[in-house]
């Protein structure tokens, strides 16, 4: 494609910014372009015409987004008059689903083929959204394969790219003791980290009985260290007041980099979300553990269609770190877990952890760039209505 490459794009969030600049980054080594729309400081820093810093889209809580509806839903309208206006050959709304759904289904009525960029779990839960992606979306991109199946069986076009994470972090894992110095850490000691979760709730819960277990295992192994990871500061100040209040006596480390906290560790006891797949990819053994309010499990657990949790056992099929979910995540329960994990032999799982990590390496923004590319080809092309087929 030697013309110029017309493409409005959305990201609402940090992970969203940087898949879409490495997505700019490898349309423009394939093609001339020019990007509009919304974004954040990867995006600029690739040349997009942003309209609104992404910062104006994030809400948090369940009040924050009622209070700010009325700035959102002109957000929404005024990009997609601007997005009409301005002709791009393609649409591409990455991550954040809701507002991105919305905005694909608003211009794919008005002739704009559209690109979702991550797959909402529709594998695991609200399968109903399937309908609405059908509606509005030409071709999804996803970041892990066996989210294209899915698709498949509803006659939506979709191309696994990979994840890029794998693409960032090494396939061999990494010596402890460099960073283990750097934080302060024995460099012969048992060292465990603690990954709570980056929401209030989530350290709440899953903090509570994270740190009550790691009593126990220091309890059991007096020379065992533990390295905190915390996801941002207010989670810190959280975990220092959770700390001080439940497990006073646990000599331990809290570090503001969850992904140096984990580097540094012998094991990983982490709460269940990206943080798993992070430890699988640092080659890290792991527990997990997931608990929410009793009303709120007891709602959600209806709807989730998935046997696992832990995003290695997903990617798997079958289970290859222990999952500790709801009731069953007890003190005990995960300290026994921790210490026997500790104690068995790691070879077979950080093969397969290896294993896992070289599927989802693809380079997934060429992966990206090169579907965006066959979507538009096909396009200008034969001008259909409907999505051309795109290699998964």
């Amino acid at each position: 494609m030697n013309d110029l490459l017309r493409v409005g794009m959305v990201a609402g969030e940090i992970s969203g910014d940087n898949l879409a600049a490495s997505l700019i980054r490898s349309l423009s080594t394939r093609t001339r372009v020019e990007c509009f729309g919304i974004g954040g400081p990867a995006m600029a820093a690739e040349g997009i015409d942003s309209w609104f810093h992404f910062s104006r889209l994030q809400v948090n809580g369940f009040v924050d987004p009622i209070k700010r509806l009325p700035e959102l839903i002109h957000i929404l309208l005024h990009t997609r008059n601007k997005l009409l206006a301005a002709k791009p050959d393609v649409f591409v709304g990455v991550d954040f689903n809701f507002f991105n759904l919305l905005l694909e289904g608003l211009v794919r009525k008005a002739g704009v083929p559209t690109v979702h960029y991550v797959s909402p779990s529709v594998w695991a839960w609200r399968r109903g959204r399937i309908r609405q992606i059908q509606r509005n979306v030409d071709l999804m991109l996803t970041l892990y394969p066996f989210e294209t199946g899915i698709y498949a069986e509803h006659g939506i076009e979709a191309c696994f790219v990979g994840h890029p994470k794998a693409d960032e972090l090494p396939l061999q894992a990494v010596p402890v003791a460099p960073i283990r110095r750097q934080l302060g850490l024995s460099s012969d000691s048992t060292v465990i980290a603690m990954l709570p979760g980056s929401r209030r709730s989530e350290v709440e819960s899953s903090g509570r009985d994270f740190l009550a277990a790691l009593v126990l295992c220091q309890q059991r192994l007096p020379s065992m260290e533990i390295v905190i990871g915390a996801a941002n500061a207010d989670r810190r100040l959280q975990i220092e007041a959770l700390h001080r209040e439940l497990a006073p006596s646990l000599r331990c480390t809290i570090v503001d980099d969850s992904l140096d906290a984990m580097r540094a560790a012998d094991l990983v006891l982490v709460n269940a979300g990206t943080a798993t797949l992070e430890a699988m990819l640092l080659k890290k053994p792991m527990v997990m553990s997931y608990r929410l309010g009793k009303l709120t499990y007891a709602l959600v657990s209806r709807l989730v269609q998935t046997p696992f949790f832990a995003l290695p056992n997903i990617l798997a099929g079958t289970a290859l770190v222990p999952e500790f979910i709801q009731d069953e995540a007890t003190p005990e329960k995960l300290a026994e877990a921790v210490l026997k994990q500790l104690g068995g032999e790691s070879d077979a799982l950080l093969q397969s952890f290896a294993g896992l990590h070289k599927s989802l390496r693809r380079k997934g923004g060429e992966r990206a760039a090169e579907a965006v590319l066959a979507l538009c080809d096909a396009r200008r092309r034969d001008g259909r209505k409907d999505g051309p087929s795109v290699s998964t």
